[in-house]
């Protein structure tokens, strides 16, 4: 998959395309649909499936009060998007002068001009243009003007609502991870680093491990049933493992950390930059405070038991699937 990021980087000769444009924040199961019904048509007409998006989020932008916390972060959301089969992503600086374009300048300039598009693919609420003006009937009016038609789809339903960006949020929010996970169409995971300053040498011998100051989207104050990859690549090394995420109220005030017990542990290779991809299965229990270190020491010796019990349950489902 090609990654452009401006639109003087798309080539001339780029052809024509099938787009479908929008932020895919958690390329959720909706957003699934839409890209495999582009793809589809993009090798029906002989054309390029390519899917417009934006950097940074404009709510960023122009909410920053809002402080809006990402499932996917840009460089997520475009490994995901690689792996679904798309060409090309054109992904455009987002800014305030960028905020005022036109729907009729945007069309014009990049759907016409850059992309040479036939035909564009949205959701129903999809909105663009200055002070978003623009809905899909004004797409469709504008796409007779400038050769290109559109198509505009309806949301699709999990649990009787429709799948949308925000309702993932308030589900990961909520440490709601079964509804999380029929809405993404896969687990919901973050990437990270190790916490600084914890003293990882070449050689980690600890069977605990804490993530790096994570700026988006994490699951509620809680114990989860995880996995965490540490290195990447061929190197990678794998550990189921049983996460707290909180303020550790045993410890005291500001003591906010997200802390990793490693099952089955051995030593690996670990510095404060190596990347780090937790994953988030299932919520054991909410954050509480203990009388003293032993009585969490006895918790947690409980959480990694109903850990240990989810994991063999998986493999075994695993083995006879094979």
């Amino acid at each position: 998959m090609k990654i452009y990021r401006s639109l003087a980087e798309v080539p001339a000769d780029l052809g024509t395309t099938v787009v479908t444009i929008g932020n895919f924040d958690g390329v959720h199961c909706g957003h699934q649909t839409v890209i495999r019904e582009v793809i589809a048509r993009a090798h029906a007409l002989h054309a390029k499936a390519v899917l417009v998006t934006l950097d940074p989020h404009p709510s960023r932008v122009l909410r920053p009060e809002r402080k809006l916390q990402l499932i996917t972060p840009t460089d997520v959301k475009l490994e995901l998007l690689g792996q679904t089969g798309l060409d090309a992503v054109l992904l455009l600086p987002f800014t305030r002068e960028f905020a005022a374009t036109s729907a009729k300048d945007f069309c014009t300039t990049v759907l016409r001009d850059t992309l040479h598009a036939v035909e564009v693919y949205e959701g129903e609420n999809f909105r663009f243009g200055s002070g978003a003006e623009a809905d899909t009937h004004s797409l469709e009016a504008l796409g007779q003007k400038l050769g290109f038609t559109a198509k505009t789809f309806a949301a699709i339903e999990s649990g009787r609502a429709s799948i949308s960006s925000s309702r993932i949020r308030q589900a990961v929010a909520e440490g709601n991870m079964t509804a999380t996970r029929h809405m993404l169409g896969r687990e919901f995971f973050v990437d990270s680093t190790p916490a600084r300053g914890r003293g990882y040498g070449t050689k980690y011998a600890v069977p605990t491990i804490n993530l790096a100051n994570y700026d988006d989207l994490l699951p509620a104050h809680g114990v989860y049933i995880t996995d965490l990859r540490i290195g990447s690549g061929d190197n990678a090394v794998t550990f189921e493992g049983v996460t707290n995420i909180g303020n550790r109220p045993t410890f005291g005030p500001d003591s906010f950390a997200v802390e990793t017990y490693l099952l089955r542990f051995h030593p690996v290779d670990l510095t404060e930059e190596t990347p780090l991809r937790m994953t988030f299965h299932k919520r054991l229990r909410s954050e509480q405070k203990f009388a003293d270190p032993e009585a969490l020491k006895t918790q947690i010796f409980k959480d990694v038991a109903r850990a240990e019990r989810w994991f063999a349950l998986r493999r075994a489902l695993s083995n006879n699937v094979r």
